[in-house]
């Protein structure tokens, strides 16, 4: 997940390059695990709720402490009334609001302490332990009858000395197929720490940690750009994808790394490069049980960086097929392939973000799209949402739905730089078991929003919508919040 402002190509000296290709950065986002079905439910109520970011919020003055928001499904879906908003302030939750903490950078759900009740992990990347600078912090939430009502408990950083910034990525999932949810944790370093068997109430790993060295480049800025857990090879094990630019050359290209979980849990000895992309979703397209992975290279050989996977204009999203043996058959989708809307341009950013989910119930995950970047008319960067489903032999080459704020029943207008798109989930928040789309934007010059597009059935529809402001969500609109630029896994 969640490392968007350092989107592109290569290492440190690229990256410094790779801001100016956004017209207007969002902050950071994610893909979801879709092989998780119906999502998050921290309340039980068996509607998914949206755990969103405001990553960047200002609280009691503090500039950018950061904010978690909670927005409850309900049998209309959600709304800006039936929520929570939590940070380091708020009663039960550790430490205090501070400047540059990022609260909620990036957060994953999973059943830690087994009562049956979803949890929610978050991170604050940039909280200062002691004289540490940027240590980082994780804590987690619990879930409960009331939903997250801040009781949690604070996961501590077994090797502070070794990395800074604990908990800039997370991802949750059975790697060792024990039926109790892990934890995926990574830093600055290339290392990955793996907590097993959930979380204690003392903030312990269940079943004790071991690490996880992946090929990518470590140091400040660096490290993991995103973790992705799902299940690949249908063998009841979560698998862990982890993006970040390469080590093994000069050029650190972006990269993704496919490690397959195990009784034994997951092993760098096994890993194995797979298409590249800095968003990931792991979901069953095509209904065969095995889980296939899709990732968005949004960049672009005229950025002047010849990826050695190539670059199409306006970006490019990988279907990577699943099968007994791990990652297989493999298909490049563009704006330019059959089916799919609008038209490939350069700067789209087609794949920004990326999520899996059944929105007609036929067993089959259909993908959502954001492109952040998408003009349209005169509308500079106002963003689109693109929808194409999932079949026996794939995703489909008809059918396909696209959304924007001037789009008949979408709340909102198109305005420059909305970003519509800036982060997008497919999951069955009015519990009707099919999947509806949640997108965020960066509406108002990034103080963010979130819109629901119910599923009526058979497809997404704008009958039911609504948008749900930074301002309703409890967040404040002083300075950039980026208010729902980052859902949680």
């Amino acid at each position: 997940m969640h490392q968007h402002l350092r989107i592109a190509l290569a290492t440190a000296t690229a990256a410094t390059l790779t801001g100016a290709l956004l017209t207007f950065a969002a902050g950071p986002a994610g893909a979801a695990d879709s092989t998780r079905v119906p999502g998050a439910d921290f309340n039980k109520d068996g509607r998914s709720d949206l755990a969103t970011s405001a990553q960047a919020a200002h609280v009691s003055g503090k500039k950018e402490a950061g904010q978690i928001v909670v927005l409850y499904g309900t049998g209309t879906g959600i709304t800006g009334t039936k929520r929570v908003t939590l940070n380091q302030n708020s009663p039960g939750v550790p430490g205090a609001a501070e400047t540059g903490d990022a609260f909620g950078r990036d957060s994953a759900y999973a059943d830690f302490n087994g009562d049956g009740f979803h949890d929610l992990a978050v991170s604050a990347p940039g909280e200062d332990v002691g004289s540490d600078k940027d240590a980082g912090t994780l804590i987690v939430l619990w879930g409960s009858v009331n939903g997250l009502t801040g009781k949690s408990v604070t996961v501590a950083d077994p090797a502070p000395t070794a990395h800074d910034r604990w908990g800039n990525n997370l991802a949750a999932g059975d790697f060792d197929g024990d039926g109790t949810d892990d934890l995926a944790v990574g830093t600055t370093s290339s290392t990955v720490h793996i907590l097993k068997g959930g979380i204690t109430s003392t903030g312990k790993p269940g079943k004790g940690r071991y690490t996880l060295k992946a090929p990518v480049l470590a140091g400040s800025g660096m490290g993991p750009l995103n973790l992705t857990a799902g299940d690949i090879g249908a063998d009841g094990t979560s698998d862990l994808v982890v993006d970040g630019y390469e080590s093994a050359s000069a050029q650190g290209w972006n990269r993704n790394y496919w490690f397959p979980g195990g009784p034994n849990g997951l092993s760098a000895g096994t890993a194995q490069q797979i298409k590249p992309g800095v968003i990931t979703a792991i979901g069953d397209i095509d209904g065969d049980s095995f889980g296939d992975i899709v990732s968005g290279a949004t960049w672009e050989d005229s950025d002047g960086f010849e990826h050695p996977e190539g670059g199409a204009k306006g970006g490019t999203v990988w279907v990577t097929y699943g099968s007994a043996l791990g990652p297989d058959k493999v298909t490049r989708i563009t704006q330019d392939t059959a089916g799919v809307p609008s038209v490939s341009e350069k700067k789209d950013r087609f794949g920004w973000e990326l999520d899996l989910g059944d929105i007609n119930g036929d067993g089959f995950q259909d993908l959502a799209i954001g492109t952040v970047n998408e003009n349209i008319a005169d509308d500079v960067d106002t963003g689109m949402v693109s929808v194409l489903y999932g079949s026996a032999s794939g995703l489909r080459s008809t059918g396909a739905q696209s959304f924007h704020q001037d789009t008949a029943g979408v709340p909102g207008t198109n305005e420059d730089y909305d970003q519509f798109g800036t982060d997008v989930k497919l999951d069955d928040v009015t519990g009707d078991g099919r999947a509806d789309l949640l997108v965020g934007s960066s509406e108002d010059r990034a103080d963010g929003s979130v819109t629901y597009l119910p599923s009526n059935g058979s497809k997404i529809t704008t009958t039911g919508s609504r948008a749900v402001s930074a301002t309703s969500a409890g967040v404040s609109t002083t300075g950039t919040p980026y208010f729902g630029a980052n859902f949680a896994d």
